[in-house]
């Protein structure tokens, strides 16, 4: 038999503990993302697997915001987050601070995710870029980065809801960077 843990028998560590605690090297950015639930489910996802920060740009909203709490139960807290008015300009930022950054859209030549890769060895820092939920990734900010990655769809949809994306693409990185 299989008993569900009670939430106190759950062990969690405390938002300071989490500050201080090893991230994984990636960076979530939001271009343009306009959902509050996508904001904050991607700050609970990132709180999860220990992400080293989210970039909010453009008109993507900002924390504090009730409706980001919603979703993020607290993890907009925990997690480190940056807002740049231009996704461009965040996209620059994170190159130089040494990021391989990549756009997460349909394009052509962009790598199915569970073929995505790291070049060379050593210690990799990534970024991936997630695109509102109309328009996608800016092209301008496509033009910016190394390739885009692709996740493999088979239905007769060829999106996914920007939260559902970012978690499989955050648990694929998690796998690969941890």
């Amino acid at each position: 038999m299989v008993r569900k843990l009670d939430t106190e028998e759950i062990i969690r560590i405390s938002t300071d503990e989490f500050k201080q605690a090893k991230k994984i090297p990636l960076v979530m950015v939001l271009d343009n993302v306009r959902s509050m639930h996508n904001i904050g489910s991607v700050f609970r996802t990132s709180d999860a697997y220990l992400v080293e920060k989210v970039v909010l740009c453009g008109i993507t909203a900002q924390p504090p915001h009730p409706e980001i709490h919603k979703s993020a139960l607290g993890a907009e807290f925990s997690v480190d987050w940056e807002y740049y008015a231009d996704t461009n300009e965040a996209v620059e930022a994170l190159k130089r601070e040494g990021y391989e950054v990549w756009a997460i859209e349909l394009a052509e030549n962009s790598v199915m995710l569970q073929d995505f890769d790291f070049d060379g060895e050593g210690e990799h820092r990534i970024a991936v870029v997630m695109g509102n939920e109309v328009k996608g990734v800016q092209q301008s900010v496509i033009d910016q980065c190394k390739g885009c990655i692709e996740l493999p769809q088979f239905g007769t949809k060829h999106s996914l809801n920007v939260s559902v994306t970012a978690g499989i693409v955050i648990w694929e990185m998690f796998k690969k960077l941890y």
